[in-house]
């Protein structure tokens, strides 16, 4: 807060002397040039609306299926520069749930339905009309209120790209310096990961944790950290685009996840690109999401109507293992579940395994996630309607999940089985491996996961009874 403040009383000196106007103005000229403006009176940025090329071209290094390029038409809007801090929450909500604690830290480990609560609990207190009405899973968006709100997908991404159409905004291979992310891994490290002479950006620092808000340079249209830090919510369920919705769009009508956009602390580069979609169920919470507001600058006089799509928490009366493993990390921690809950154990083989030599495979892993491949499985599952819920183990290979796993979940109808995940990791945690699963598996509840730094170590069986507690899974004696 006190850097926001500092910041106003720059701009408020600026305007007296006649430097910059009386309002935030941006406004795009073939997709480059800006005016600004500075606006006393919200202390958001007002984004001047505009025809804008959403997605990412099929060139476009480690795009998404989902990431289909067209054109859509936004109206003015106001943004907030920055994301929402655990001061402005804490003041709003009288509570902080974050896990990196610090007043100009962005607020993270926030749920959806937190964030929509915050913006109208803030739009009560001053003065303004809440936005959204709940109701047992049934959210209404009043857009005729002029509270405050979270931006629909669209709207962040043409805010976030402001005006540019490359990757990220700020135009070139971003870095550490100019975004908190895992600076280990800058863009298209991947494929150049034993020749990184040929990268535009060079490996740089992982901070492990969020940083205050506005630390770096903000993007060309005044807004801050729209790649990294935390990811952050938007009002849209995720699905595929309708592309025939060019102006305003505010996503599906009912959907199971929501939309998170940006990436974060702990994210790949490739994960910050202003195309790149993440996905969770609204209930879902984690150290490295968090939001930011906006609020109208056009008047509407329509309801957007929006329910959630709920799968049911299956009894787990009936549970299967399966895991993949390469250097046996996964393995070693899949026997240790079937041991606690005997459950039956699967382990995905390949009709052409990958190489047994460590860099031979990070090539190998890397080239099959770039292409979507999908490795065919030499082995099957018996049966799999008998069980209702699946327990998913898989090293995290380059922020993700490896393709084999891909493979296992498009070859079998898991609708309405419940899916819990487990990961093996060298630092990266999850990584962006929960939202794929999700993109996947669609029809299927996704548990609480659990995350295992290489083997687990000494706390790794205390770790597994906790995470299986959390999952109502009972853990056999023994």
């Amino acid at each position: 807060m006190k850097k926001k403040k500092i910041i106003a009383l720059i701009v408020f000196l600026s305007v007296l002397m006649g430097v910059i106007g009386t309002d935030y103005l941006f406004h795009q000229q073939n997709n480059k040039e800006t005016v600004k403006e500075v606006d006393q009176v919200n202390n958001m940025i007002f984004i001047k609306g505009g025809t804008f090329t959403m997605g990412s071209a099929e060139n476009e290094a480690w795009r998404g299926e989902d990431e289909i390029q067209h054109q859509v038409s936004i109206s003015d809007f106001y943004m907030s520069p920055y994301e929402v801090t655990q001061e402005e929450y804490q003041e709003v909500m009288g509570e902080n749930p974050s896990t990196f604690s610090g007043n100009d830290l962005p607020v993270e480990n926030v749920t959806w339905y937190d964030a929509i609560d915050y913006c109208n609990k803030r739009s009560e207190l001053e003065g303004l009309t809440p936005v959204y009405i709940v109701s047992d899973g049934k959210v209404s968006w009043n857009r005729s209120a002029d509270g405050y709100r979270l931006p629909t997908e669209a709207e962040w991404e043409y805010a976030a790209r402001a005006g540019t159409t490359t990757p990220f905004n700020t135009e070139t291979s971003i870095s550490a310096q100019e975004a908190n992310y895992y600076g280990h891994y800058p863009y298209q490290i991947e494929e150049n990961y034993f020749s990184q002479d040929e990268l535009d950006t060079q490996p740089g620092e992982y901070r492990e944790t969020t940083i205050p808000v506005g630390s770096f340079k903000a993007n060309q249209w005044g807004l801050y950290d729209m790649h990294g830090n935390v990811e952050e919510w938007c009002f849209d369920y995720y699905g595929a685009y309708d592309i025939s919705q060019q102006q305003d769009p505010t996503g599906p009508s009912t959907g199971t996840f929501k939309v998170a956009r940006g990436g974060g602390w702990n994210d790949f580069a490739k994960h910050l690109r202003s195309a790149y979609r993440t996905s969770f169920v609204p209930e879902h919470s984690a150290s490295n999401i968090g939001f930011r507001v906006v609020r109208n600058a056009t008047s509407f006089q329509d309801t957007i109507d929006s329910e959630t799509i709920k799968n049911e928490i299956t009894s787990h009366e009936k549970c299967l293992i399966v895991y993949f493993s390469w250097g046996g990390n996964t393995r070693n921690i899949a026997q240790v579940i079937q041991e606690k809950t005997n459950a039956d154990i699967f382990e995905i083989e390949l009709e052409e395994p990958y190489s047994s030599d460590y860099n031979t495979v990070l090539q190998q892993a890397q080239h099959d996630q770039n292409i979507q491949a999908r490795p065919k499985i030499a082995n099957e599952v018996e049966n799999i309607d008998q069980y209702d819920t699946i327990i998913l183990g898989y090293p995290n290979w380059w922020a993700s999940i490896p393709m084999p796993i891909a493979s296992f979940l498009e070859s079998y109808d898991l609708s309405g089985k419940t899916i819990i995940p487990f990961c093996s990791h060298g630092g990266g945690r999850f990584g962006q491996s929960l939202t794929a699963i999700a993109k996947l598996a669609p029809d299927s509840v996704i548990g609480e996961g659990l995350s295992v730094h290489y083997s687990g170590g000494s706390t790794l069986s205390q770790d597994i009874d906790e995470w299986l507690e959390k999952n109502n899974i009972e853990v056999q004696q023994r």
